[in-house]
């Protein structure tokens, strides 16, 4: 059944743009299968429910909207951590900036390479959660990219990686339209940590898909910044066997559009999942828009699942927070805790949340909230009566209030890492 022609027109106009891509006989038919999903959902609208806080126009119009490319001299986060490199200058892998793919414990190739084989493990994953991601709520944007979507890394962790995979997403060109699609797959006790920093392009399309398996470790930490014009589309999708873990953190600063999908299912008894966020937004700089769209399902027993999300927004920035837990019948014991806040530092600036708990066992604990408040002036004037400057002052109740979403970074040199990125974006607006 196609879209309705309200969904259909944007659809058609967009992918006049793109052409699919070669590969397998398998990797086609996968693609082929993502833009049937896509020729019956459409692209989104405003009139979507979970695209009611988030107008998708830029991210749907045929051509990327420009984005100026910030120059500055600070360097790039995670510069400090041994990691291995692998770098995107829109959207397109650079191997003489990258290093060399090869790490124990971690197979890593590009995703042409994997989709041109006959045989390959990626056949059981590329677009395979993607798919499953798509219910109950269609996700349009993750479709198109697992159809047209041509470069990526493909991770396949076999032990313990001995340092972080680092991607690095470089932004040159004020036109780049980009897609990446990544396939991480943790085999039973092994671990592996990907880091993602960069503002990749234009407008920039990411659909990640992690497979842990029974025993395996999965860290994620991103930061997201750097030029103010640009906007981004993500996703990351992922199922976890028995006794997994699967831990991902993302900061946000600058954008005009940064909409972050995480679908996340649950399918082994005693899995763990962190979900966190932390965004700054300063639309003194120009539009500042960010929204965290969260899906969680429990489907086993014993699972613990965290989403925390932290927001600050001042001169007309806007936040969105979209969370919810499934808890399926058989799921008992499931631990779900869910909370979404945001700090509103002037009355210009807007935060939206829709926090959901939907539950079908009755052997659980599960909480969500959501609060939305202003600067304490109790402990502002505290902070000021023993000489600090309320500038100051502000940026240390900011920190504060974000600490909570920072430490569910479980690395304390990561984390340190990004206490540092937040410390300088809130000094240089302060300056």
């Amino acid at each position: 059944m196609a879209a309705p022609a309200v969904k259909q027109d944007p659809l058609e106009a967009r992918l006049s743009t793109l052409s699919a891509p070669k590969g397998a006989a398998w990797a086609e038919e996968a693609r082929a299968e993502a833009r049937s999903r896509l020729a019956a959902s459409g692209l989104p609208g405003r009139r979507d429910e979970y695209w009611k806080f988030t107008d998708p126009t830029s991210l749907n119009q045929p051509d990327a909207p420009r984005a100026a490319v910030f120059a500055t001299d600070e360097a790039m986060p995670f510069s400090d951590v041994d990691r291995l490199k692998i770098v995107f200058v829109d959207g397109v892998f650079d191997a003489e900036a990258s290093d060399d793919l090869s790490m124990a414990g971690v197979e890593i190739e590009r995703l042409s390479d994997a989709l041109n084989r006959d045989i390959h493990w990626a056949r059981d994953l590329f677009g395979v959660l993607e798919e499953r991601g798509q219910t109950p709520v269609v996700r349009p944007h993750a479709a198109l990219n697992t159809a047209f979507a041509s470069d990526g890394i493909v991770i396949h962790a076999t032990g313990r990686a001995p340092k972080p995979i680092s991607l690095i997403y470089l932004h040159k060109s004020e036109a780049s339209d980009a897609m990446l699609h990544h396939l991480v797959k943790v085999e039973p006790g092994a671990e592996v940590t990907v880091l993602e920093n960069g503002p990749a392009a234009a407008r920039f399309s990411k659909v990640t898909e992690v497979e842990v398996a029974d025993t395996g470790r999965f860290h994620h930490v991103r930061a997201q910044g750097r030029d103010h014009e640009r906007r981004a589309s993500t996703h990351m999708f992922a199922r976890l066997g028995a006794n997994a873990t699967y831990k991902s953190f993302t900061l946000t600063v600058n954008g005009v559009l940064t909409r972050n999908e995480q679908v996340v299912e649950l399918v082994g008894d005693d899995s763990t999942v962190h979900i966190a966020g932390a965004a700054v937004g300063d639309a003194a700089y120009g539009a500042f828009h960010h929204d965290d769209t969260v899906f969680v399902t429990h489907d086993a027993v014993n699972c613990e699942s965290r989403q925390v999300f932290k927001k600050v927004m001042r001169n007309g920035a806007e936040g969105v927070f979209q969370g919810k837990i499934l808890v399926k019948p058989d799921a008992q014991k499931t631990d779900g805790y869910q909370i979404s806040q945001s700090l509103l530092l002037d009355d210009d600036s807007v935060f939206q949340a829709k926090p959901e708990l939907e539950i079908y066992a009755d052997d659980v604990q599960c909480s969500h909230g959501s609060t939305t408040g202003a600067i304490d002036e109790d402990a502002l004037f505290y902070l000021r009566s023993r000489g600090v400057p309320e500038d100051i002052a502000t940026d240390l109740m900011v920190l504060a209030f974000l600490a909570e979403a920072i430490e569910e970074i479980e690395d304390e040199g990561l984390r340190a890492d990004i206490l540092a990125r937040l410390q300088g974006w809130l000094d240089r607006r302060r300056g």
